[in-house]
Formats: structure tokens, C-alpha cells, sequence
């Protein structure tokens, strides 16, 4: 299961683990996010995001 998060460089095509661990939370939801399964985030601002809707919630809101 998911226990430590980790700490990560969100790069534009991939991402480098800083601090080891399984999992990241969510900008937006705050939902863990396994490692394994992490496919969205943004470079810029260096956060993750569970899905698209995600994604989309926090384009709007910028």
C-alpha cells in the first residue's frame, strides 16, 4: 500500500525521485497518487495531478 510520499522533479517527459518514496498527492483532490501510475502533472509549477480532470480543474482556475 501506499506509505511515504515522495519527493519529485517534475521533468517534461518524465520525472526524477529527489527523496525516495511510493507516492505523490494531487494538487487539486489531494488523492494519493502511486508512483507506478503517475502520468499527469506540469513542469512549471511542479505539481501532480491524479487524472485529466485534474488537469482541467486547474487550467480554469488559472
Amino acid at each position: 500500500m501506499l506509505k511515504k510520499l515522495a519527493k519529485i522533479k517534475y521533468l517534461p517527459n518524465n520525472f526524477k525521485i529527489i527523496e525516495n518514496g511510493d507516492h505523490v498527492l494531487c494538487a487539486v483532490s489531494g488523492k494519493k497518487i502511486s508512483l507506478d501510475k503517475l502520468n499527469y502533472w506540469n513542469v512549471d509549477t511542479q505539481e501532480a495531478y491524479y487524472s485529466y480532470k485534474e488537469v482541467q480543474i486547474q487550467k480554469e482556475k488559472l
